[in-house]
């Protein structure tokens, strides 16, 4: 399957690129966590494939 992340902005949901693993994924958003909160971004949820594998989780501290 393939892992991502799908969150809400003021346009409407958003997904991020696709990744081949859990990891590679949680990578993505470590490293794009604070962009998304500052575009207004408040929860993103994990995916595998159509399965959520945990979520939605706060991108505020």
């Amino acid at each position: 399957m393939t892992y991502f992340w799908r969150y809400d902005t003021t346009e409407g949901p958003r997904e991020s690129p696709r990744a081949d693993d859990q990891q590679e994924a949680e990578s993505w958003l470590s490293e794009n966590w604070r962009e998304l909160a500052e575009q207004g971004v408040d929860e993103a949820t994990l995916f595998d494939g159509e399965d959520v594998v945990y979520g939605p989780m706060s991108l505020h501290s």
